[in-house]
């Protein structure tokens, strides 16, 4: 029998390591007519924040060479209407649900989680987005500093007691130092990479293809990128780590568990299949019967 559940802590099991990523999968109830969400690993939230935002101007998602560019600028409802009117459904699920928070400042997320965990639901825990590169303040900010991503680790670590894992930067000098900061605050986990910093421009118009002009690249373009990113990551630090970036086969999913992942996030590639995270989980334990290995953590970290 092959094992495809993924230990994350003593009271965390995935069935499968196979989770949407944030802000690719909407709040979890949009796909509920399109795909069985409870045979995924799990799902992460959009982004929520303190109060509703409606994000950047359009166009803010644009096609681009084996990927996507994207600012959508942490377009969300806010946490009263989220607390209200989707976490009961997520709650409900039978796969593990993390909810990601994002704020401007330390008081912020603090004040969203606490106000989630005042909801008093059941969920799996939390993804804490501190990378986003498409916000003028907050955020980034920290996820760019160490001594800042270890107290506001701290701080929401003292508001909660459930799993929580921070996001993490490409964009920065030494992803291996955020992650250990992370982990010295109390991050139960890490999950990378964000997307990374990218452009285009139309040739005729002279108009940036997204509104913002700089914005986020992701899908199977930064594999490769992220795929490095965790093999740093997962070096520098003992809590588990959450592969996060092109990830689109089966075979992209042993990739990053090599690289030293317990368990990955698919995002872009949704949007070009709701069933996508579902179809890869079902086809993992074929190609480990054809590695000849009984379960994926005997290949966590084997590479030569």
């Amino acid at each position: 029998m092959i094992d495809v559940t993924v230990k994350l802590s003593d009271q965390l099991i995935l069935k499968n390591p196979v989770l949407t990523a944030s802000g690719t999968f909407g709040y979890g109830d949009e796909g509920r007519d399109l795909v069985d969400v409870n045979q995924l690993g799990g799902i992460v939230t959009k982004s929520i924040t303190l109060h509703p935002r409606e994000g950047h101007p359009p166009p803010r998602i644009a096609e681009t060479a084996a990927g996507m560019l994207n600012a959508i600028g942490l377009a969300n409802v806010g946490v009263e209407h989220f607390c209200r009117e989707k976490l009961p459904y997520l709650a409900g699920l039978e796969t593990a649900v993390f909810v990601s928070i994002a704020g401007s400042t330390m008081d912020e997320y603090v004040e969203v989680l606490s106000t989630i965990e005042q909801a008093n639901l059941g969920f799996a825990g939390y993804e804490i987005n501190i990378s986003c590169p498409n916000v003028k303040k907050g955020g980034m900010e920290f996820g760019v500093d160490a001594n800042m991503t270890r107290e506001l680790t701290q701080r929401l670590r003292e508001a909660t007691d459930r799993f929580m894992m921070i996001k993490l930067s490409p964009n920065v000098t030494d992803i291996g130092l955020i992650a250990r900061a992370a982990e010295q605050g109390g991050a139960d986990a890490v999950s990378a990479i964000n997307t990374v910093v990218g452009m285009d421009i139309d040739p005729v118009t002279g108009n940036f293809k997204v509104s913002t002009g700089l914005c986020g690249l992701s899908g199977p373009a930064i594999r490769p990128v992220a795929l490095a990113a965790v093999y740093r990551v997962a070096q520098a630090v003992s809590i588990p780590v959450i592969g996060v970036g092109g990830i689109s086969a089966a075979e992209d999913v042993v990739r990053f568990v090599r690289a030293g992942a317990h368990a990955v996030q698919i995002g872009t590639l949704n949007y070009r299949d709701p069933g996508i995270g579902v179809k890869i989980s079902a086809r993992l334990p074929e190609l480990l019967r054809k590695i000849g290995a009984g379960s994926l953590g005997e290949l966590r970290g084997l590479v030569n």
